[in-house]
């Protein structure tokens, strides 16, 4: 395991990474988010003012496109092995300004899926990539503190996006909205350009990339050789802790879908990714129609979430650098039950105690998300086998999609039917996560798979 031996300066006190060879990642992942924040708020209102479409078309336009893109993660997963996760990220974002330009020229409604699809797939293309850029980018025992790092950037510029779309809105019709999608895709054509031009400054990402060079100079029935080849002299992780060869399994889905580990990890995740859609889907309507209380206080728990967020989310993430992972995700997951059950207790308070109670919730529900996530994306990458890293961390990112697509439908409809339902069942769901966990280390064990980081 790599070790980082200089001194701490403040910033590494307060969770903020070494940044040294790895600026330009930072950057483009810093154009992704603001991007991202930007047209998530942007796209309705966008088709809504320059073309005749109705909103309700343009809203179903948007679900299709963005259903017709679900499978990209597992088209995306090959490509990140075979040509690394750096050019992926760059070629997703090339495709994302290709459907932004598209904006400018759509005006029916398959046009409108068209270029939401292919900005979908750009998105999903970076999205799928982007924990192996962590892995690029960092030492292997600074893991943890990177993947904090990039959630607080992440969360910050996106927020940021979607103030500044809300500010665009203001803006008028035509030419302004227009100028906007021009300039953000300028921008992804910066962000691929960064990615093309980065050096990882470490040693394993610098044998990743001379593996794939050679494999690029070689006729193609013997690429997939010469990776196997240089990978058995460069790649420490092929071995077993005896320092033997380790059996090489067939680089498929198959593989990844035969890891019992790692289908144990991709559940812990679906349920963290549902509770994530407390904040997307169920806040603003239970604090409303529940709680009988003002949509204002949804928007102020919102901005407490996302200030704690970017407050706390390195110094918490090099807090549990040292920490098995499995138990970071374990107490993240119990925090999710307190504040899901906080939630739901607050639907027969006093409103003098709820509004008190409801912050309060928020605040314990925003500490578990800044334990959980860094610690899952660790055991994500740590996981994985290096040579069939992409196809591991695409079925990890479909956990996301799939959770994101099915937690509203299922969420809304449990609400219909009482108005606690959601909050209970998100609790329940939470706790869920502990005896996948235990299963997780029990097999670790007898595993070298997670090693010590599980």
């Amino acid at each position: 395991m790599a070790t980082t031996l200089a001194p701490e300066t403040v910033w590494q006190r307060l969770g903020i990474p070494r940044l040294t060879g790895n600026g330009r990642f930072v950057s483009a992942s810093l154009i992704d988010s603001l991007g991202t924040g930007l047209i998530m708020a942007f796209t309705l209102v966008y088709f809504a003012r320059t073309t005749s479409v109705s909103v309700t078309a343009i809203g179903a336009a948007m679900t299709l496109a963005r259903l017709l893109a679900l499978p990209a993660s597992l088209v995306v997963g090959p490509l990140i092995d075979r040509f690394t996760p750096r050019r992926t990220a760059a070629w997703g974002n090339l495709v994302s300004v290709v459907g932004y330009l598209g904006f400018l020229a759509a005006q029916s409604v398959w046009q409108i899926v068209v270029v939401v699809f292919l900005v979908q797939v750009g998105h999903t293309t970076y999205w799928t990539s982007s924990s192996g850029l962590v892995v690029l980018a960092s030492p292997e025992d600074r893991r943890t503190s990177w993947f904090g790092f990039m959630t607080a950037l992440r969360n910050t510029a996106m927020a940021i996006g979607g103030a500044l779309a809300a500010f665009a809105f203001a803006l008028g019709e035509g030419t302004a909205l227009n100028a906007i999608v021009i300039g953000n895709a300028a921008s992804y054509v910066l962000a691929a350009t960064l990615l093309f031009l980065w050096r990882p400054p470490h040693q394993e990402q610098q044998a990743d990339e001379t593996v794939r060079e050679a494999a690029d100079k070689t006729v193609p029935e013997q690429a997939d050789k010469t990776v196997r080849e240089q990978a058995d002299k460069t790649v420490p992780e092929a071995r077993d802790g005896g320092g033997q060869e380790a059996p090489r399994p067939r680089a498929g889905y198959a593989t990844v879908l035969r890891d019992v580990s790692y289908s144990l990890l991709i559940g812990v995740n679906a349920t963290l990714v549902f509770g994530q859609m407390l904040i997307k889907v169920l806040l603003a309507i239970y604090i409303v129609d529940a709680l009988k209380l003002p949509a204002w206080t949804a928007g102020a728990l919102i901005v407490v979430n996302a200030v704690l967020v970017s407050l706390t989310q390195t110094l918490v993430s090099k807090r549990t650098e040292k920490a098995r992972m499995t138990r970071a995700i374990m107490l993240a997951s119990v925090l999710n039950a307190a504040a899901f059950g906080l939630f739901a207790i607050l639907y027969v308070t006093p409103d003098a105690v709820t509004y008190a109670g409801l912050f309060l919730a928020m605040a314990v529900f925003t500490l578990a998300e800044v334990i959980a996530f860094p610690a899952v994306e660790t055991l994500s990458v740590s996981m994985a086998p290096r040579h069939i890293r992409g196809r591991y961390l695409a079925t990890y990112q479909l956990s996301w999609t799939v959770g994101e697509i099915a937690a509203p439908g299922l969420l809304t409809f449990l609400l219909a039917r009482g108005e606690v339902l959601p909050m209970l069942f998100l609790l329940g769901l939470s706790l869920v996560a502990i005896p996948l966990l235990l299963a997780l280390e029990r097999r670790a064990h007898t595993t070298t798979t997670i090693g010590e980081r599980a």
